[in-house]
């Protein structure tokens, strides 16, 4: 029965943040088009699946990728975990002691970017307009890398406590230096890439591997270290997928 109350209630507050949209799209198009909704009831169908969908989703979030993401960053970042059988013994903080939580933001980072809808849309899309020159699996893996490494980096920083704007001022440096030597047609989709990965999959678990290693890192602050793991996985993408566009350049120039 709790369950039950809790659907209801965030189908309702789902509702309310969807109402807007629906304001918007109705209103231009009753106020300005002046033209009646074409499959009005499909619709309407449509919008309530959108509703039920995401109400669940973001339960989902709630109850089992958030927890799960702390839990992981408490589990990887535990003494008894990094140490063995020496936990009890006093160990100054070394980025190398938590080896096992870059390697696990990698795999976290690849594996939801390549399961992330958006991605997938954008690549189906970028593949068709252009004629298949943009292999649909090549940006897809090439888009995962990039969110693979700069989560992995985000998380030696919430580590380290280094400054985040070191490290993002510097891939922008980086990403501007490659926009002049990039292919042209993939530079605006490499800079799109960015957003694409920080959507539905993605973002719950990075958010919740972020600050629970802020929490559990000896010495962070929440507030500061733990957020910014999103900035770097929407940073690295577009490095990854325009060095993936001038190395498949470079081999067919090679190979003519």
């Amino acid at each position: 029965m709790e369950l039950l109350m809790r659907i209801l209630q965030m189908i309702f507050d789902t509702s309310v943040d969807v109402l807007p949209i629906v304001s918007i799209i109705f209103g231009f198009q009753f106020l300005v088009i002046r033209r009646p909704v074409p499959n009005l009831k499909r619709v309407i169908i449509g919008f309530a699946y959108v509703l039920v969908g995401l109400s669940l989703f973001l339960l989902g979030l709630e109850q089992a990728l958030f927890p799960l993401g702390r839990l992981m960053a408490d589990q990887l970042t535990n003494p008894s975990f990094i140490y063995g059988e020496l936990a009890n013994v006093q160990h100054a903080i070394h980025w190398a002691d938590y080896y096992w939580v870059y390697i696990f933001a990698f795999a976290i980072g690849f594996s939801t970017t390549i399961a992330e809808p958006s991605l997938i849309a954008v690549a189906i899309k970028a593949n068709e307009v252009s004629a298949g020159a943009i292999g649909v699996q090549g940006l897809r893996i090439s888009v995962a890398i990039g969110v693979a490494v700069g989560i992995s980096l985000g998380s030696y920083r919430i580590v380290t406590g280094y400054p985040i704007h070191y490290f993002i001022i510097t891939g922008y440096i980086i990403v501007v230096i490659q926009t002049f030597f990039a292919p042209k047609m993939i530079v605006p989709l490499a800079y799109d890439s960015g957003g694409v990965t920080t959507s539905t999959v993605t973002v719950p678990l990075v958010a919740a591997l972020g600050l629970g290693l802020a929490e559990t890192v000896p010495g962070r602050n929440v507030l500061i270290d733990g957020f910014g793991l999103i900035a770097f996985a929407s940073l690295f993408p577009i490095m990854s997928v325009m060095a993936y566009a001038q190395i498949s350049e470079y081999i067919a120039n090679r190979s003519d």
